[in-house]
């Protein structure tokens, strides 16, 4: 499907996290996985990869030949001080005022709520690992991105694998969800933020993989993760509802009327 005008979308993930040895076996890496869940190839999308973990940054005079922006989880604390993370919080307080799109998956959520001057910190309710339920606590129509999807369910079922969260939205924020566990699940700021605290792109083997990864590593106990692992086979998430929500947010000039 040729996009009016002839332009092509251009969309950049800022990959937080190494890949693991399991998703580069299987997937070939966390850059498909995200693609997979939020690219179109019928409308001609290029995807770039920075791998903002190893220091890869676009340059400031490349962000404007992007039409949105992907930041993915990480096992690092989006409140800490390493210097990947500063620039990371510079590029994204730079990207809010050109207005680009910007997504927030986990850390990416966490970080961005940081850079816009959100607070972050370490959950008050420890790790929240597995299959939970958001409840929509905002009408999504108010946003002409969501405006005319299909009525989007009141409940949620999303992946969740995370030990930190928001505290308080930046300034101007909009929280969108919440969970008996997290007080901000998603939360806005006008068309162009979007923050997800869970994981709309994940499969189940890839967080039964990282919950074995987890425990090896002493980060959770065998029984915790043993009831995680038990509870995540019991129901299923709300993947295309998810990938669709960040499809429309991320791509709405030009897929109104085809998701």
């Amino acid at each position: 499907m040729k996009i009016e005008g002839g332009k092509m979308k251009k969309y950049a993930l800022l990959l937080a996290a190494k890949d693991s040895e399991y998703v580069k076996k299987m997937y070939g890496g966390y850059f498909n996985v995200f693609v997979e869940a939020f690219g179109d190839e019928e409308f001609g999308e290029k995807w770039d990869l920075f791998r903002v973990v190893d220091g890869e940054f676009p340059e400031m005079d490349q962000l404007v030949n992007y039409d949105g922006f992907v930041i993915s989880g990480s096992p690092f604390d989006a409140y800490g001080n390493e210097h990947w993370i500063l620039k990371l919080c510079l590029l994204l307080q730079t990207l809010y005022f050109m207005q680009k799109k910007v997504l927030g998956i986990c850390f990416g959520h966490q970080v961005l709520c940081r850079a816009l001057g959100g607070k972050v910190g370490k959950a008050n309710n420890g790790w929240d690992i597995g299959l939970r339920k958001l409840n929509i606590v905002k009408d999504f129509s108010t946003h002409s991105f969501l405006s005319d999807l299909d009525e989007i369910p009141l409940a949620l079922s999303i992946i969740e694998c995370h030990q930190d969260e928001v505290w308080e939205v930046p300034k101007g924020a909009e929280i969108v969800a919440i969970s008996e566990k997290t007080n901000v699940e998603m939360f806005t700021m006008g068309d162009h933020i979007l923050g997800i605290q869970g994981h709309p792109e994940y499969t189940k083997d890839i967080l039964s993989n990282l919950i074995d990864r987890l425990l090896s590593n002493g980060s959770i106990q065998s029984e915790f993760a043993e009831d995680a692992k038990s509870k995540l086979y019991k129901a299923e998430p709300d993947r295309k509802c998810l990938e669709r929500i960040c499809k429309k947010f991320l791509k709405r000039e030009y897929m109104d009327g085809n998701i």
